[in-house]
């Protein structure tokens, strides 16, 4: 027994000093993948969002289409049989990913972006820390185990070096694997990557943005209970823009399958389609919408269905084939959401957008977690953790076993009232009532 009492703490130092190396590395190698891809898309997107409407119509249509021709194309490349998705990743590939089409992900959102599809900038840096930490697990030769934590690790770094959240982007890459459950041995290398990856886009020039919300009062069990509220009016419309965003894969599908029209022409049609509906719905919605957001965020009134507008954008540009990220629209969903919500209560709307931006992140990808710590990175200690918190786990509550994510396990449902089968994919398991609340039901 005391032979393991010293075999235990020195196995322990060993792991530690084995994920400082393996974790720093993939910060490092993934904070310049990603800056790589952040620095010409901030320069395509300044220079698009000056053009006029009629070029705009334009530029949507022959984006979709040149995002049509390079995924269909592009992934006749992968020879492997292996998808490049984080999550089958790590849960059906053994941590493996093709390399040879890392690329073409983050070309077609540089595409999807400069052109005003509506979508995120973090779903291509996810693809690029996932692809790069896999290259290295297979250059170093890893186990299958390790080979898994390390794209964990690779996906955690690129969603920090985003949006300038180290620890939230850590806590995410690990969080977003299953509903219900964190992998605790995966958090320490997550943490070291993020952090190093978030250092490395620093030295090399990506801007970030944080918010000075204005000191609060003394806490008010009220204002708690206002910011629920407004955690659960995010939940329903976190469930609304999921639904649209399959919805809309559905239909896009089901159209190309019964009438055989060619995969690349259907990116083509969601552009002419978006073309057609900015003559009604302002271009604030396009792109990645963040002057929008900052703008709720400062507290200047949004329109109380701006959330429609963006969700039915976003879901039409995904849905037709185009790609690009799916967090930072529910940033930009949540904040006009939040501020909205915070004028019908009297409450600050700046306090009212921070919260709804926490609330349909944690509630879309079931993060809440994540969700509330990048509310602290974002904002500071002012806008007050149990107000974000109150909001964010009200959220990811009232959406229930959604996700933007398909292939997110479910681990626990999150009710007692309600019944999944542990380790499926929530997109192919839903939720039933439990036995107890059926018996119950039959006696009354």
């Amino acid at each position: 027994m005391r032979r393991f009492d010293l075999v235990e703490p020195l196995l322990m130092l060993a792991t530690v000093a084995q994920w400082l190396a393996l974790a720093t590395l993939t910060g490092v190698v993934v904070g310049c993948g990603t800056s790589l891809f952040l620095l010409p898309l901030y320069y395509l997107t300044g220079k698009s969002a000056a053009v006029p409407l009629w070029a705009q119509m334009i530029l949507l249509p022959v984006g979709g289409l040149l995002n049509g021709l390079l995924l269909y194309y592009g992934y006749r490349a992968n020879k492997t049989g292996l998808k490049d998705s984080m999550l089958a990743a790590v849960y059906d590939q053994g941590g493996k990913m093709p390399f040879k089409t890392c690329v073409i992900k983050p070309v077609a959102a540089l595409i999807t972006l400069s052109c005003g599809g509506s979508a995120g900038k973090e779903g291509p840096c996810s693809h690029i820390g996932a692809s790069l930490a896999a290259g290295i697990g297979h250059v170093l030769k890893l186990n299958t185990e390790l080979q898994r934590r390390i794209v964990a690790c690779g996906v955690s770094a690129g969603f920090a070096s985003v949006f300038g959240t180290p620890i939230a982007g850590a806590i995410y890459g690990v969080e977003v694997l299953a509903i219900g459950r964190i992998r605790h041995d995966f958090l320490f290398p997550a943490i070291i990557a993020g952090i190093t990856s978030f250092q490395v886009s620093r030295w090399l020039g990506i801007p970030y943005q944080y918010y000075h919300i204005p000191s609060l009062p003394v806490f008010s069990e009220l204002l708690f209970i206002e910011t629920i509220g407004i955690g659960m009016v995010c939940g329903l419309v976190a469930w609304l823009f999921v639904d649209l965003i399959h919805f809309s894969r559905n239909l896009f599908q089901r159209l190309r399958l019964r009438y055989d029209i060619w995969p690349p022409l259907m990116p083509l049609a969601g552009g002419i389609l978006l073309a057609l509906l900015i003559l009604a719905i302002p271009t604030d919605y396009l792109g990645l919408s963040l002057p929008l957001m900052d703008r709720a965020l400062s507290g200047e009134p949004m329109p109380y269905l701006g959330f429609l507008w963006k969700s039915l954008l976003v879901a039409i540009t995904l849905g037709s084939g185009f790609y690009g990220g799916i967090v930072t629209p529910q940033f930009v969903i949540g904040a006009v959401t939040g501020n909205a919500c915070a004028h019908l209560l009297g409450i600050s709307p700046m306090l009212g957008a921070a919260v709804g931006l926490v609330a349909v992140v944690a509630a879309s990808s079931n993060t809440p977690l994540a969700a509330i710590l990048m509310g602290v990175e974002l904002f500071g200690g002012a806008v007050g953790m149990i107000y974000v918190a109150g909001g964010a786990i009200a959220a990811y509550l009232i959406i229930g076993h959604r996700s933007v994510y398909p292939d997110q396990r479910l681990a626990y449902s999150k009710s007692s009232w309600l019944k999944v089968v542990p380790d499926m994919p929530v997109g192919q398991e839903k939720a039933h009532l439990s036995y107890g609340l059926l018996r119950w039901w039959k006696r009354h």
